[in-house]
């Protein structure tokens, strides 16, 4: 997101607590500001120090598993932090929010590709807390002008020459099978095989991290113009990949041998979930320039490769 913003001439600070990020991603030409979402005092004096004008908020806890085990975590960053924020913004008279949300916010869908009009009925806190702060944020521009653009992700993948996946635990299904195909991991556990898929594995959308910037940079650049506030889905669009699909596509990118382990399916993964993206590609002329899953991967890997 740095990269696109200073590439396209903007200022950018960076606003990060460091507890899950990492120092040195942090783009050469950006300010830094290290600050938890919860110091409000903190945050209202970084907005007016630098006369920010919009902000991108993209700080949450986001572990499926870990938030039903630890919903009070999930409570306070994604929606007391979140608050906070807000609180901030108002009180330095910043207009404009682009929010990263997920799709776990619709839950298990009864229909696909998901629209943003379809329920929402989140299964875990994770998708429930990010529902809560998209919920606040109607009310925030109700009451006090705040406008927003809530982004929908599905599956965030892929890499720029210097920004890639870091985390610790490791949970994303590209990262972990390149993982195995340098001998960092055993092997990849297939958690389910006969799903009413083509292959019976799980189907997912996939979207380049650059395109996902590329989405949130027409978003600012369509509330500056006078856009009102709006929910989006961001997928690569298509029938989506399956997991299977997924490691042979990473077995032809690197050209190892990636050993997979059959293990049972996880409770509550849905068999398929793809994202219609067409809202916003109508609405703000959005289109995804990385969609192939060969394209994805290989970005991946060499981000991979160059950070070893």
């Amino acid at each position: 997101m740095t990269e696109e913003l200073l590439r396209g001439g903007d200022e950018v600070v960076v606003y990060d607590s460091l507890y899950k990020g990492h120092r040195e991603a942090v783009v050469e030409g950006a300010s830094f500001v290290k600050g938890d979402l919860l110091d409000t005092e903190l945050l209202r004096g970084t907005l007016i120090q630098h006369k920010v004008e919009a902000v991108v908020h993209m700080a949450a806890d986001s572990l499926v598993g870990e938030s039903v085990k630890a919903p009070a975590k999930y409570y306070r960053n994604n929606v007391l932090g979140g608050l906070s924020l807000l609180d901030a913004m108002r009180e330095a008279e910043v207009k404009y929010l682009v929010f990263s949300s997920t799709a776990a916010v619709y839950g298990e869908p009864a229909k696909q590709p998901i629209e943003e009009s379809d329920p929402t009925q989140p299964t875990n806190p994770y998708g429930e807390t990010k529902l809560a702060f998209e919920r606040a944020l109607r009310w925030y521009d109700g009451a006090y002008g705040l406008r927003y653009v809530s982004l929908r992700y599905f599956n965030a993948a892929g890499a720029t020459e210097r920004c890639g996946e870091r985390h610790s635990p490791e949970t994303h299904l590209i990262p972990l099978v390149l993982q195995a195909a340098v001998g960092q991991l055993p092997e990849v556990t297939v958690f389910g095989d006969d799903y009413p898929t083509p292959d019976g594995t799980c189907v997912r959308d996939y979207i380049h991290v650059v395109d996902l910037a590329q989405a949130h940079v027409r978003a600012l650049h369509a509330l500056a113009e006078g856009h009102e506030s709006a929910i989006y889905n961001l997928g690569c669009g298509g029938e989506g990949y399956s997991v299977k699909q997924v490691i042979d596509c990473a077995r032809r990118v690197t050209g190892r041998d990636i050993p997979v382990r059959k293990g049972p399916r996880r409770p509550g993964d849905p068999a398929v979930l793809i994202a219609s993206s067409a809202r916003i590609m109508r609405e703000l002329g959005w289109r995804p320039a990385h969609q192939k899953l060969d394209a994805i991967v290989e970005s991946a890997w060499r981000f991979m490769q160059n950070k070893r």
